[in-house]
C-alpha cells in the first residue's frame, strides 16, 4: 500500500509543520509496515495478537513532554554515528540494525521480510545519541517466520532500558518513558519524527489484533530518553 507524502501525512495526523523532512514523511510506519512490511493477508495467516502495552504504560503527548523536561540536560549530544545493534534485556532482544530511508513513493522503508529479525534505523532522523528523535522500526511478525524482531515491544514499560551500539564503538543507553498503541489514523507524528531538545529514541512496530480486513490496525510506539553512554 503506497501513498504520497501529503496523503500519508494527512492519514497519520501530521501537518504540524516540522522543521525537517520527517513532516512529509509521516507516511510512516502506519502505511509502510501495514502495506509492504507484513503482508499477512496475502498469506492468509491465522489471526494473532502480539503483546500490547498496558494502559498504565501509555504516555500522552503532554506526559512524555513532562518526562523529557524533568530529565533535561544541556543539549550537547554525541556526534553522528550509524547504529549497528540494539539490545533490550527485559524482552531478551539482541539484533542487528540496518539503515533505512524512503521508498520511491515517499513512504518509510522497513526491513525486508527476509530480514524480519533485524531492526531498521530511519537515517533521515537523528542517530542514537544525537540531539533529536532517533527512530527504529521493526516487524512484529511475518506469515512465514512468525514472531519477528519487535514482537514483544508492547511489553516494555517505564524504567526498562534499551541499549544501542554505534559504529563508533559507543553504547548509548535509553530508559523507557512509556509505551502506547495508536490507531494508525491517529499516529503521533510530532512525538515520533518531530524535534527534540535532547537525545531521544522511538521504537515503532505494528499492533492491535490482525485481521484480513485491516491487517494490524495500530502502531505501537516506545518513547525513551538517553540516560547513559559508555565506550
Amino acid at each position: 500500500m503506497a501513498a504520497s507524502p501529503s496523503k500519508a501525512a494527512h492519514k497519520a495526523g501530521a501537518g504540524h509543520g516540522f522543521p525537517w523532512p520527517a513532516a512529509g514523511v509521516a507516511v510512516i510506519i502506519a502505511l509502510a509496515m501495514a502495506g509492504t512490511g507484513l503482508l499477512l493477508a496475502a498469506f492468509n495467516a491465522p489471526v494473532r495478537q502480539p503483546p500490547q502495552p498496558v494502559s498504565a504504560a501509555a504516555p500522552t503527548a503532554s506526559a512524555v513532554a513532562d518526562v523529557n523536561r524533568a530529565k533535561a540536560k544541556p543539549a550537547t549530544g554525541l556526534a553522528r554515528s550509524v547504529p549497528i545493534e540494539v539490545t533490550i534485556p527485559s524482552i531478551g532482544l539482541e539484533t542487528r540494525i540496518m539503515t533505512l530511508g524512503l521508498n520511491d513513493d515517499g513512504s518509510v522503508q522497513v526491513p525486508p521480510r527476509s530480514k524480519a529479525n533485524f531492526a531498521g534505523w530511519y537515517q533521515r532522523g537523528a542517530s542514537p545519541g544525537e540531539i533529536g528523535n532517533a527512530v527504529l522500526v521493526g516487524h512484529v511478525d511475518t506469515a512465514k517466520m512468525g514472531p519477528a524482531a519487535f514482537y514483544n515491544l508492547g511489553l516494555l514499560g517505564p524504567g526498562d532500558t534499551v541499549e544501542i551500539t554505534r559504529k563508533d564503538g559507543k553504547v548509548v543507553e535509553f530508559t523507557v518513558d512509556g509505551t502506547q498503541s495508536y490507531p494508525k489514523d491517529e499516529f503521533p507524528s510530532g512525538l515520533v519524527y518531530g524535534p527534540a531538545d535532547r537525545a531521544q529514541l522511538r521504537l515503532v512496530t505494528c499492533g492491535g489484533t490482525w485481521s484480513e480486513e485491516t491487517a494490524y490496525p495500530n502502531n505501537i510506539v516506545v518513547f525513551a530518553t538517553q540516560t547513559d553512554v559508555t565506550s
